[in-house]
């Protein structure tokens, strides 16, 4: 009779504890439960939080079966598992209403989830109940439209600054900048500045078509994007957008979703498990845009809530050096920043280092030359709310690299740094197909 060796033995033996053990969680079935992520950029959620939460459902008698705190990324969160949906709806409502004391501006965000029950033993090992897609488990399904025309219409706005600011660098005269749909028409006094300034255009936008107008009209400019540039900004604006999501989506705390383009312009979303359908667009839909503006210096420093904002200026009651009056108009906008990173000056203490891309150099330069010791904020718009991030004192002449000093923190530098990387939507969405599907195929 054939034997095999008792090492083979015990390798299929070791081999079928392993299978069995890590198979025991899909055994478990699931808890209702409430997720609390933070719904502003500038607030985190720490450890702090937990004993918040547990000191106001115990307050309002709402008994949790457990509660925790676990960093997903870069963002902190905190779960509370119930007993029944019925506990779960009053203890979202008890604090929705304590951690959001103002709400038409909510800090906090308290999704619905749900967790499994599997025990700690076997958590602390990683055996954790196998994730099931939408068809099985039930959720969301979403198909957006994104808008290209935004792509194309941000893109030509850019490149309109630019030829403005090259032609004034250079001393070349023209007799106005205009806007015709997707192209851009520059008029001339003269052939000889004509030729200049197609010469420039054509060296700085290399990935634009210079046209002149035809003789005997006006000494005229038409410049239009390549077909090749304007399917590349199509193409860039869908992707940014994809990787916008995939950053949002994790505060909902949906295991494995699917994020896809579908053709030229169109993101399909599926969010396994999901029940908060308004919670989920809310979050998806958000947009978030960074500004550099420059503080009113005719309003003395320690204004109150209460002050008179003079015209073509704007008073922000919310964040570090706030309340602070700031011009309307902004230096420059997220979109002309590169890179940002935590570093230190020369003094060892936390900064931010920027870099700016060839544009947004050109204009930093001419909105800090000859303002030496004048103030300059950086505004976080969300929603269409503004939330200072930090107020700095202009030291030298800006240009494309320059830090922001007085952090105080390492924390609070990177942070920061984090806001200033994170892109908004390179384009508007609409939602064009929603479906909530039910769980009926995984019963």
């Amino acid at each position: 009779m054939n034997r095999y060796p008792v090492w083979k033995y015990v390798v299929i033996l070791i081999a079928f504890v392993f299978g069995a053990l890590y198979t025991l969680p899909n055994f478990y079935s699931s808890s209702p439960a409430l997720q609390i992520n933070s719904a502003k950029s500038t607030v985190k959620v720490d450890s702090g939080m937990q004993t918040r939460i547990e000191d106001a459902l115990k307050a309002a008698s709402v008994a949790t079966t457990g509660l925790f705190y676990e960093v997903n990324g870069l963002q902190g969160t905190v779960k509370a598992r119930f007993t029944d949906p019925d506990t779960q709806f009053k203890a979202k409502e008890v604090l929705e209403k304590t951690l959001n004391p103002d709400q038409t501006d909510p800090s906090y965000s308290v999704t619905f989830n749900s967790l499994s029950n599997t025990p700690a033993w076997l958590q602390s090992m990683h055996a954790l109940p196998m994730f099931l897609g939408l068809d099985l488990r039930g959720g969301v399904h979403f198909l957006m439209q994104v808008d290209t025309a935004g792509v194309l219409n941000k893109r030509l706005q850019g490149m309109q600054a630019s030829i403005r600011t090259g032609l004034r660098d250079k001393d070349i005269r023209h007799s106005g900048i205009e806007r015709a749909d997707s192209q851009i028409n520059i008029k001339f006094a003269d052939e000889a500045l004509r030729a200049k300034a197609k010469a420039l255009i054509m060296d700085q936008q290399r990935d634009a078509d210079v046209v002149e107008s035809a003789p005997g009209s006006d000494l005229m400019l038409s410049v239009t994007l390549k077909p090749a540039a304007l399917q590349l900004a199509k193409t860039d604006g869908v992707k940014q957008n994809i990787a916008t999501l995939s950053k949002r989506i994790n505060e909902l705390g949906v295991s494995e979703p699917i994020i896809q383009q579908q053709g030229t312009d169109r993101i399909v979303v599926e969010l396994p498990g999901v029940v908060d359908v308004a919670r989920a667009k809310d979050i998806i839909g958000r947009t978030a845009t960074l500004e550099v503006r420059m503080k009113d210096e005719s309003i003395l420093d320690g204004t109150d809530a209460t002050a008179t904002v003079p015209y073509g200026s704007e008073l922000f009651k919310v964040g570090r050096g706030a309340p602070v009056i700031l011009y309307k108009d902004p230096v420059l906008t997220g979109e002309y920043i590169s890179s940002a990173s935590a570093s230190f000056d020369q003094h060892q203490q936390p900064a931010v280092s920027i870099d700016l891309n060839g544009d947004g150099g050109r204009k930093m330069r001419d909105a800090t030359r000859g303002k030496i010791g004048k103030k300059m904020a950086i505004v976080l718009f969300e929603k269409g709310k503004g939330e200072v991030l930090t107020v700095a004192t202009i030291q030298a002449e800006l240009s494309s690299s320059f830090q922001i000093t007085g952090m105080g923190t390492t924390e609070a530098a990177s942070d920061l740094a984090l806001l200033l990387r994170a892109g908004a939507l390179a384009a508007p969405m609409s939602i064009i197909e929603e479906r909530v599907i039910g769980p009926q195929l995984g019963a």
